[in-house]
């Protein structure tokens, strides 16, 4: 058996400065400290933090007024901020660089009084935060082809678009296709807004269906790029699984193939793809590793002071 590691493994550049930021500030106040909904999709790294005194929430108003919270990679919207400041919170800012970029597009279409297409999944947290930037009564999201269809907007209007980042460009490009043919004059982000993670993990998961028999995901049930790369695997046709770590890995799924693919979410710590590793070998003792360069070894988002 030959296990293929992806060239994408461990943390990507925006959640590793997230949970930087949670541990300096953990370090420096100690706790109770406060995060605004989970800081990155991914159990481990919640459960650890929690066990170090951080304290998760999913509404404002469970923060004591005065209280130290931190905003987690997904992004927020105006309308939390402002609940912060009526708290008088001491806030601190781990919203992924790139999240941030869309969130200022958002805030540049809005003020040309555009309606604005925002390209993602209904309910994520990402899309929720971004979604706040947008003037109310103009904003319209879409997750598939029928959504487009179901737009209230007359074709000659100028609309822009925007892109949830945790999607593939193979997810968003039938879909902006779509609002071109139906919006002429339909305008969007100088760059596409895909997170390079993302496009990274997918085409890694595209290079280990071409040699893989099986390829096994690393991610938590609530990583939505985590998810989109079990579904790439599949749609390529190649039997594709995700697990949360290595305890939930039966080996016995893996007798008789060769060649074994392993990937894994960007919010993902390098340790647990290396237990998932370690579960293999013992029961195919014989299991030869291969790795490949890793495109992502010298980004890095610089933090703000804490």
């Amino acid at each position: 058996m030959q296990i293929f590691l992806a060239r994408t493994q461990g943390f990507c550049a925006g959640v590793a400065r997230a949970i930087d930021i949670v541990e300096q500030a953990l370090a420096r106040y100690g706790s109770p400290l406060y995060v605004y909904h989970e800081i990155v999709h991914n159990t481990a790294v919640v459960n650890d933090l929690k066990g170090r005194g951080i304290i998760f929430v999913d509404n404002i108003d469970a923060v004591p007024d005065g209280a130290r919270l931190i905003f987690s990679a997904h992004g927020v919207a105006p309308a939390i901020i402002h609940q912060t400041r009526v708290k008088q919170l001491k806030t601190i800012d781990a919203t992924c660089p790139l999240v941030t970029k869309v969130h200022d597009e958002a805030v540049r279409f809005s003020t040309d009084g555009l309606d604005v297409i925002l390209i993602g999944h209904k309910g994520h947290e990402e899309v929720e935060g971004t979604a706040g930037h947008v003037t109310a009564g103009r904003l319209h999201i879409v997750q598939n082809a029928g959504d487009i269809e179901k737009l209230d907007i007359p074709a000659h209007r100028k609309v822009a678009f925007i892109t949830q980042t945790t999607l593939s460009l193979d997810e968003t490009r039938e879909l902006i296709l779509r609002l071109r043919a139906r919006f002429p004059r339909l305008t969007g982000p100088a760059k596409d807004d895909i997170c390079y993670a993302t496009q990274n993990r997918q085409d890694s998961v595209k290079e280990l269906a071409g040699i893989c028999d099986i390829i096994i995901i690393c991610g938590s049930p609530n990583s939505s790029n985590s998810n989109r790369l079990r579904e790439k695997g599949e749609q390529l046709g190649i039997q594709s699984i995700i697990v949360d770590n290595a305890n939930e890995l039966d080996p016995a799924i893996l007798k008789g193939k060769q060649n074994v693919g392993i990937s894994s979410g960007a919010s993902v710590p390098r340790h647990l793809v290396e237990d998932i590793v370690h579960q293999i070998r013992k029961a195919f003792p014989e299991a030869v590793i291969k790795t490949f360069d890793n495109p992502e070894k010298n980004i890095i988002f610089p933090r703000p002071e804490i």
